[in-house]
């Protein structure tokens, strides 16, 4: 677990900023928070070492790209050992269609978040890549009627 840092307002301010958009130039994002280039760099720097900032991204729309069906799927592993654990998270994670899988306490073990074209390439991914794996005992599909929504990391506030 990486070491907790402690985040004065400006920083959150960047996080803020950079959450909604990485593109941002870094002379824009310093006249944003009210400090000079050289001063907003050093902090995005220091913020990247320090493994707040894990990474910039582009954002894919996976409706754009012929995907726009999608699920979680519950999956319930049959034997624990950790061979056969790890085997079926590389293999999931190879999948184009995976979006992100989580590990997660409960009845099931691991929910697949997967993007598909439709219900026929839903189908395939279950019973061609998940069924057919002698770890999986169980597979439940929940389908996403709206996009995926998600929200930025905001600092704590104080309850009043």
């Amino acid at each position: 677990m990486p070491e907790v840092q402690h985040l004065d307002p400006v920083d959150w301010r960047i996080l803020t900023i950079l959450q909604d958009d990485a593109s941002i130039t870094n002379k824009a994002l310093a006249d944003e928070v009210g400090l000079s280039t050289s001063s907003c760099h050093e902090r995005v720097r220091r913020l990247r070492s320090a493994g707040v900032i894990t990474g910039i991204k582009a954002v894919v729309d996976p409706a754009a790209i012929g995907r726009g069906l999608h699920a979680f799927i519950a999956i319930r592993l049959r034997p624990h050992r950790r061979d056969l654990v790890d085997a079926f998270t590389a293999a999931v994670l190879t999948l184009p269609e995976t979006l992100a899988l989580y590990n997660v306490s409960g009845p099931e073990d691991f929910f697949l978040h997967v993007a598909v074209a439709d219900s026929a390439d839903l189908q395939r991914i279950i019973m061609e890549q998940l069924a057919t794996r002698p770890e999986v005992g169980h597979a439940q599909t929940h389908l996403i009627f709206d996009r995926p929504l998600a929200a930025p990391v905001r600092p704590r506030r104080s309850i009043s």
